[in-house]
């Protein structure tokens, strides 16, 4: 599980890698298509594309002469229970730091004014 885990965020950690993910969302594509909005080399993007394959974030296969891909999204599975482990903090309310804050730190007119307390 570990190994799984660690190929799946070294393919994530990549810009070009979650651009490709994030376009094989919409359909399954192909390789060329892929490599289409990317100023690189389709040999540069099929070393991405072989990334995400070995990390199971998508499947790739031979359809006539072209080769298409497809995101696995089942492969985000373990990262993603992973990472709600994390969950467990509440997130900061902020509607009640802010009454926590006017609490400790009253605000009084004296420190905002340099002529001094009012009479």
């Amino acid at each position: 599980m570990s190994t799984q885990l660690d190929q799946v965020f070294a393919a994530l950690a990549d810009p070009t890698r979650r651009a490709i993910l994030a376009m094989l969302l919409e359909d399954d594509m192909a390789v060329t298509d892929v490599a289409d909005p990317f100023e690189m080399s389709l040999a540069a993007i099929s070393k991405h594309l072989g990334v995400l394959t070995a990390a199971g974030l998508i499947s790739q296969e031979k359809r006539g002469r072209v080769k298409w891909c497809k995101l696995e999204p089942d492969a985000l599975r373990g990262a993603s229970i992973w990472m709600q482990g994390f969950g467990q903090f509440e997130p900061v309310n902020l509607d009640a730091f802010e009454r926590f804050l006017a609490v400790e730190l009253p605000e009084t007119d004296e420190a905002d004014d340099p002529s001094g307390p009012s009479a």
